[in-house]
């Protein structure tokens, strides 16, 4: 299991845009499927995305799809969450973490990282 630290979120005016970071710190980074998630206050953990360790394969739910965008750096050992066209419904906490839809969310579950906070509001 690798450390993943999230960073990059902040305030945002609706129709704004923020890149999302996930870095972690060892070696075996690239080897891994990264997915991202995010929960809205009072609501459950919902899947935003997921790269292949190559960073030439992503999957998004259709909600996601045509506004966000999943990319990696693996000489930086960061995999990067690209939100556009946001809106006051996108806010919340936005977290990454090791493995599939499925493999992350139980690792969210029993272990959530810090997160980073994403504020849509004018």
């Amino acid at each position: 299991e690798i450390h993943l630290v999230e960073s990059g979120g902040g305030l945002v005016q609706p129709g704004g845009s923020l890149r999302l970071s996930c870095t972690a710190s060892a070696s075996t980074f690239s080897q891994w499927i990264i997915s991202w998630f995010r929960q809205a206050p009072g609501k459950e953990l919902e899947w935003v995305g997921s790269i292949n360790p190559g960073g030439d394969d992503t999957s998004l739910p259709a909600s996601a799809r045509a506004r966000f965008t999943i990319s990696r750096d693996n000489a930086k050992n960061t995999v990067y969450l690209q939100l556009n066209k946001l809106k006051n419904e996108d806010t919340g906490v936005y977290y990454c973490a090791q493995g599939g839809l499925r493999t992350a969310l139980l690792t969210l579950r029993q272990t959530p990282g810090q997160g980073t906070q994403v504020t849509v509001s004018s």
